[in-house]
């Protein structure tokens, strides 16, 4: 009888201590003011470092439509190259290319490269580096059309390195998200 007595009161104990740390949590949360007030926006906004060259969040009005591209690879320079970079160049070759074909998407849904709010890149690895990935070459193509005094578009984005792409010759993928101006701003 004496270990179960033992026993409940061990199981008490346990729920006041979770019982009066679920509580402190809630009013410790609670006290604290919200740092990005959920206010209703009629616009994309872009959170983030002023000095960085991407956005560290975006937030969408609730409203918004999207349009989002599958991962779009590099335009062929010469079919007949005898090397990758010769067929599809490097990896800023590849970037821009890249960022022409998802701009040409974007013009056909009426939108434009300062539309979008995310891009999702993929980079293999290059043989002329080494082996190694060449983001310093994705980030030059990136800043020739996001982060400009034409684009000042900030995008939120993520950069990871894969081990290879569906064709050999592709050393970077991209997928982008951009967001349809409201209906305000149109008329």
């Amino acid at each position: 009888m004496n270990l179960n007595l033992s026993r409940k009161v061990k199981i008490a104990i346990g729920v006041v201590v979770i019982s009066s740390l679920a509580a402190t949590a809630t009013l410790y949360a609670a006290s604290l003011p919200n740092k990005y007030p959920l206010a209703p926006i009629n616009e994309p906004e872009f959170y983030g470092s002023p000095t960085s060259s991407i956005a560290s969040a975006v937030a969408l009005p609730a409203s918004s439509a999207t349009f989002s591209t599958s991962g779009t690879t590099p335009a062929v320079i010469n079919k007949e190259g005898k090397t990758v970079y010769e067929r599809y160049g490097d990896t800023e070759a590849q970037g821009t290319s890249i960022l022409q074909n998802i701009e040409k998407q974007l013009k056909e849904q009426g939108l434009s490269l300062k539309d979008v709010i995310y891009l999702r890149v993929y980079v293999a690895p290059d043989a002329a580096k080494g082996g190694k990935f060449d983001f310093d070459g994705w980030f030059k193509a990136y800043a020739k059309y996001f982060n400009t005094k034409t684009n000042p578009t900030k995008t939120a984005r993520s950069t990871v390195g894969v081990a290879g792409l569906v064709s050999s010759d592709w050393l970077i993928e991209i997928e982008a998200v951009a967001a349809y101006p409201s209906q305000h701003n149109q008329d």
